[in-house]
């Protein structure tokens, strides 16, 4: 318990400062952390980052950093999103899950230091 508790705690603060979706944190957090399986992991992930979602989203409103009709457009769009990948994510193999993710978040990072090391130097005021 000390664990998820540590876990919550350090992806919620990860989340709401860099804007980072959950399921980035907490399934290789509780896959590894916890040894949940991949699938039990994503759908764990999808519940815990409910709270953290509107709570970071409520806070940075607050500092008029949302639009709010793309996050809205968004959210309904991902309800539809969400039913069909976990329909998917039942049916696949555990290991293809493990693989996809694991290319997912790749992709991702490759993607984020890509831009940031072609993106030119700010200056710091």
């Amino acid at each position: 318990m000390i664990e998820a508790v540590l876990i919550g705690l350090l992806a919620g603060v990860v989340a709401g400062l860099l804007g980072v979706g959950g399921g980035a944190l907490f399934v290789p957090a509780l896959t590894i952390g916890l040894g949940l399986t991949q699938l039990d992991a994503e759908a764990t992930s999808l519940l815990a980052i409910i709270p953290v979602a509107l709570v970071g989203a409520l806070r940075q409103h607050g500092h008029g950093n949302v639009d709010l009709r793309t996050g809205v457009v968004l959210g309904l769009l991902g309800v539809a999103g969400a039913v069909a990948g976990a329909v998917i994510a039942n049916a696949v193999p555990q290991r293809a899950l493990e693989v996809s993710f694991a290319l997912f978040i790749l992709f991702v990072a490759s993607q984020l230091a890509r831009r940031t090391l072609s993106a030119p130097q700010r200056e710091r005021g």
